[in-house]
């Protein structure tokens, strides 16, 4: 099956585009709310690094020198708060531009290749939809932290 590139990116930037708006909406004080122990603000962090990671794995995108992952290792082991909204806006939409830059660089034969990760292995498009639907579970996460914390 070859895949459309034009098709993909434009289903990443929907997906993402709604997570975006969401995240945009929070207010700051809402990252210190949590159920367990993740708050909003880790599954913010843990978003934009699980992106991060997987445009390294797969496509081969370096992420940011300075950036430093914290939350691949669970909530317990975070040792961060994080506890500012600019700060996540802005590292959203850094890691949604490099794995969108990965996706547009993708020839329609590539996307059906088979790639070995830390994680398992997986196709390109099987790594855009976990990216999407990783994004979905944490929306769901974030709004029943909101009704409920």
């Amino acid at each position: 099956m070859i895949m459309d590139t034009k098709t993909i990116v434009a289903m990443w930037d929907m997906a993402q585009s709604r997570f975006h708006n969401m995240v945009s909406g929070l207010p700051e004080d809402a990252l210190s709310l949590a159920i367990g122990p993740a708050t909003i603000g880790y599954m913010l962090r843990h978003s934009a690094e699980v992106e991060y990671v997987y445009a390294e794995w797969v496509f081969g995108k370096s992420k940011p020198e300075e950036l430093t992952y914290y939350t691949l290792r669970g909530p317990a082991h975070a040792k961060v708060e994080f506890l500012n909204l600019q700060e996540h806006i802005d590292l959203l939409k850094a890691s949604h531009a490099t794995v969108k830059d990965a996706i547009l660089s993708m020839s329609a034969e590539e996307w059906n290749k088979e790639v070995k990760t830390p994680r398992g292995i997986f196709t390109p498009l099987d790594a855009i939809v976990q990216l999407i639907y990783h994004s979905g579970i944490h929306a769901g996460q974030i709004s029943l932290i909101q009704k409920h914390a």
